[in-house]
């Protein structure tokens, strides 16, 4: 009988034993966070229980677990399962540095990462048997492991710490100054267990602080949803407050997405601070919207708040969403459809006539016409066409002002909301000082540290981490308990760069090691010699035919990448691309595209890509930009163009770090259009929403005194 054991960020949650090594009869034990013991052991027949703390199935990987040893211990390289799955062995020894602790990878053992699925599972070999998995997740690792195995694991980077009884303490409703409530469920640590005790009945109780730090998770989608994430935090001695924000769920008020919450995050803080089981100290942790409280509680200045976990973090409105560039995302309506209702409806997001809805017009019926309700919140953005005092309040980064709060920022190249963490750099930057804030940039769409292939374009064998639940308890352990635990020396930017696929370390963001680099349209190329004539290109834009913005609306993931190969085939694209490098060329930071544009129309919209094309012409986009060119200098007044007048627009693209290879071309491609994934400009000024379209005659100038060119951040050669 093999005896298996599950972790989840480094504490013992389940004890698996496999009755007659074959995976097909299974009992199991599972820890009883509120007792904190282990129940009584039973048969082991459904997932839910591990599904919700790693989502896998843990269920399945022992129904395949022979069929896995029988490929790896014949040293395949790569192989398929019965049941579709693909996994490829990953490479040891100088491939790897087995002193890692992201990856904490063993010379001598072999692993295999599976591919082509949103969390995998990596497993590890030794002589042939299969001893452990590791399982990352945006801000947690899973382990199965064989009993006495443990040290072969990112779980030797996990430090014996006591580990604490979860205490329900009910659910509160936090008053805000304006009197509206928020329902809070506030969890504090009890009875204390050694985590790695294997003995259900070995428990241990023991005084515990009367007043601990808190961690405060302040979400739209349902405190309920995934609280037993949050147990770890309660597990490790801190008290935990999972709110409804304003309008969501059991919380009263009017839901506006983003309007309240830099007020509703300080008058929690105050209020947690108040508790009598509170030693004064908050940190936060979330993402997505998640993150975004995080930063609009800190832009209120509450001095209780003292970390922030901040994990691919929503920006402000005109950076990031709903009108990035002053342009109406239509990517993110699925999120918008699902958040219709005071409850989350995640039914809402999947549909196959996302194209048909997005082209419903006019925009403040789309809903209605949709799903046969009105959405007030979509109504109320619609009242507000340009930048003024309703979406200023939802600006933490304008609203900041300077206070500091300790943060640990999380995000990815492909994060769909990485404007958002492009301006909690551009705070870093401006505000804090080098111990204050760590930065983890990694090849990760908005669902962060989950896969080694999006859309079909491998990020890497390193691309996955196992240490991020480390980092974070450490950023916490450090900010909150006074722990001398040296977070704060450790290297201020983490960065993983594409192409090389390796991580790298860095003093500061932007990258000081970056040299900006001038490269100027030229016909179909970019060159470093600036033309010394002035030219132009022209294309037609129609609205009613823009181009593709290569997503699935259902998938809510906005910047994946995606093979534009064929789309850059189109009239309505201009495509300027770098002779054929004869060395490798490593791009770390934002591009900024200076387009000189002409028009024949009072506006239009820009949108800009930068793609790696390889030796077989695959041009594979790693950043974009957009601009609806009448916010070019303001998005406060919008200054239409007229027919005779070149116009100077700038355009900042996503972030990115990629070595383009020699053999390989950087492009960089302009347009006008992105369907799926911003509402097409009119051509009018009524801009996106309009019912009348016009096709515009768009023009972009070249060398001479309008010399279009892009800044590209190039990483100095060694």
């Amino acid at each position: 009988m093999k005896q298996w054991n599950f972790y989840f960020s480094g504490i013992l949650y389940g004890i698996i034993r496999d009755q007659n090594e074959d995976g097909k009869e299974l009992n199991h034990q599972t820890l009883d966070v509120f007792t904190n013991t282990f129940n009584r052991e039973e048969p082991f027949h459904n997932d839910d229980f591990y599904e919700v703390l790693c989502r896998r199935k843990i269920r399945r990987f022992f129904e395949s677990l022979p069929e896995y040893e029988a490929h790896a211990g014949a040293g395949e390289e790569r192989f398929t399962t019965s049941k579709g799955q693909v996994f490829t062995r990953r490479l040891s020894g100088d491939g790897l540095q087995a002193n890692d602790a992201y990856m904490h990878d063993s010379c001598i053992h072999d692993s295999y990462i599976q591919r082509d699925v949103k969390f995998p599972l990596d497993l590890y070999v030794s002589d042939g048997q299969l001893y452990a998995v590791q399982m990352s997740g945006r801000d947690y690792t899973g382990v199965l492991v064989l009993n006495g195995m443990e040290e072969h694991t990112i779980l030797k980077e996990w430090s014996d710490r006591p580990v604490c009884a979860v205490r329900f303490a009910g659910t509160h409703m936090v008053p805000t100054a304006d009197g509206e409530l928020l329902a809070s469920d506030v969890y504090l640590p009890g009875t204390i267990v050694s985590e790695h005790v294997l003995d259900p009945a070995a428990v241990c109780s023991g005084p515990f602080p009367t007043q601990v730090p808190a961690v405060l998770v302040r979400t739209p989608y349902g405190k309920h949803d995934g609280a037993e994430q949050y147990y770890r935090f309660v597990q490790r001695g801190y008290a935990v407050v999972v709110q409804d924000v304003r309008g969501r769920e059991d919380s009263t008020g009017e839901w506006m997405p983003n309007y309240y919450e830099v007020e509703d995050g300080s008058d929690t803080l105050d209020w947690i601070a108040e508790q009598p089981w509170s030693d004064g100290n908050v940190g936060m942790t979330g993402g997505s919207y998640l993150g975004y409280v995080q930063w609009a509680a800190a832009a209120s200045g509450n001095p209780h708040l003292k970390a922030i976990l901040s994990s691919v973090c929503a920006g402000s409105p005109f950076i990031d969403l709903p009108r990035r560039g002053g342009c109406f995302t239509s990517g993110s309506m699925a999120w918008n459809f699902a958040m219709t209702e005071q409850r989350f409806r995640e039914d809402r997001m999947i549909r196959s006539d996302w194209e048909e809805v997005l082209k419903l017009r006019p925009l403040r019926d789309m809903a209605k016409k949709a799903l046969g309700i009105d959405v007030p919140f979509l109504n109320e953005w619609l009242k507000h066409p340009d930048y003024d005092d309703f979406w200023r309040k939802a600006n933490w980064r304008e609203r900041s002002c300077g206070h500091v709060v300790p943060a640990l920022v999380m995000s990815g190249w492909f994060d769909d909301n990485g404007m958002g963490t492009t301006e909690a750099l551009e705070l870093i930057d401006e505000f804090y000082p080098t111990g204050s804030y760590k930065v983890v940039l990694g090849p990760w769409k908005h669902s962060g540290n989950a896969n080694y292939d999006i859309h079909g374009i491998f990020m890497g064998e390193r691309a996955l981490r196992y240490d991020m639940d480390l980092l974070c308890f450490a950023w916490l352990n450090h900010f909150l308990k006074g722990e001398d635990n040296g977070i704060e020396t450790t290297a201020p930017v983490e960065y993983y760069t594409l192409g090389d696929n390796c991580w790298k370390t860095g003093e500061h963001w932007p990258l000081p090691e970056t040299v900006p680099t001038v490269w100027y349209l030229d016909r179909e190329a970019l060159t470093l010699c600036k033309p010394q004539r002035q030219e132009s290109d022209s294309y037609d834009y129609d609205p009613d035919s823009p181009a593709a913005h290569i997503i699935d609306v259902s998938e809510n993931e906005l910047e994946v990448p995606e093979d534009y190969t064929e789309e850059e085939k189109r009239d309505d694209i201009l495509c300027y691309t770098t002779p054929v490098l004869d060395h490798d060329l490593t791009v770390t930071g934002d591009v900024t595209a200076v387009l000189y544009l002409s028009s024949d129309c009072p506006d239009t919209d820009l949108f800009v890509r930068i793609t790696d094309v390889d030796e077989n012409g695959t041009s594979i986009k790693l950043a974009d930009g957009v601009m609806d060119v009448k916010y070019r200098n303001s998005f406060e007044k919008p200054e239409f163009m007229e027919p005779d007048g070149i116009y100077e627009v700038r355009i900042r693209t996503t972030k990115l770090s990629n070595t383009f290879k020699a053999g390989h071309r950087m492009r960089f491609t302009v347009t006008s259009g992105a369907k799926n994934f911003m509402f097409p400009n009119s051509n009018t000024e009524n801009g996106f929403d309009s019912e009348v379209n016009r096709i515009a005659h768009n023009t972009i100038c070249r060398g001479g005194m309008q010399a279009s060119h892009i800044l590209v951040p190039v990483e100095k050669r060694a």
